[in-house]
């Protein structure tokens, strides 16, 4: 597995490692192609990321732009407390007053799912043009059983090679969302998963250990990219004592 291990001693400095790192990217990307193109992640994890660039990094990224997709969402309203939507509405897009335009959640409008992916694959096919989809860099995180995203072991989903994004009814609440697909995260310029706290410990042991063959039984074992996939870690989550940070391969 060509990933990279980056351990912190806790959530806090995992945050503001990773947000360090956007703006590194942000600035490359600003300066060489005009813009941002940033997939946010949900959780509790992201959440503390999302508020360290709302306020320390608010002059230092070209928020306007910086345009924002999401790898995932949960079918419900916009403003329903379990929205991956309103979280980063609340932790990061009024804070900034990031332009709307520059905003790009998953409908969750559509009477079914299905067609409300169909929509948000349009919308990503549109706005990356004849180009194709290269996302300047997606956040994921990790469940305790590997899954990413809204891939969950097993999924149908997880064999999808022609679909961007598809609907998908899950082993946990609410069931029916939307997700990005694998072929979607494999066009990323870089990709990285922050995780944080003992509960993690277990599924990041079996990661890092997995053999090739193992790695597939885990959704977020068979995430790729263009280039650098990093896995920033709390020591909680990595299980060892973390003899300062940085970054290392596994």
């Amino acid at each position: 597995m060509n990933w990279q291990t980056s351990v912190w001693e806790d959530r806090e400095a995992l945050s503001r490692a990773v947000a360090e790192e956007i703006e590194k990217i942000a600035a490359a990307a600003a300066s060489d192609r005009g813009r941002f193109d940033l997939v946010l992640a949900g959780g509790r994890t992201p959440r503390r990321l999302y508020e360290v660039l709302s306020t320390e990094y608010r002059e230092r990224i070209n928020w306007s732009r910086t345009h924002l997709f999401w790898g995932d969402e949960r079918y419900v309203p916009s403003d329903n407390p379990l929205s991956n939507y309103r979280m980063a509405q609340e932790a990061l897009i009024v804070p900034l007053g990031i332009p709307q335009a520059n905003i790009h959640p998953m409908p969750t409008y559509f009477a079914e799912a299905a067609e409300a992916a169909h929509a948000y694959e349009q919308m990503l096919r549109s706005h990356f043009g004849a180009g194709g989809l290269r996302f300047d860099l997606v956040l994921l995180g990790i469940g305790p059983e590997g899954h990413t995203l809204s891939l969950f072991p097993g999924s149908p989903a997880l064999e999808e090679r022609e679909r961007l994004v598809v609907s998908v009814r899950a082993a946990a609440k609410p069931p029916l969302r939307l997700t990005l697909t694998l072929p979607a995260i494999e066009t990323a310029r870089d990709v990285f998963f922050l995780v944080s706290g003992e509960d993690k410990q277990d599924i990041v042991h079996k990661l890092l250990n997995a053999s090739p063959e193992e790695l597939s039984n885990y959704p977020a074992g068979r995430v790729r990219s263009q280039g650098r996939v990093i896995l920033f870690l709390d020591r909680a989550a990595q299980g060892g004592q973390a003899a300062g940070a940085g970054t290392t391969s596994p």
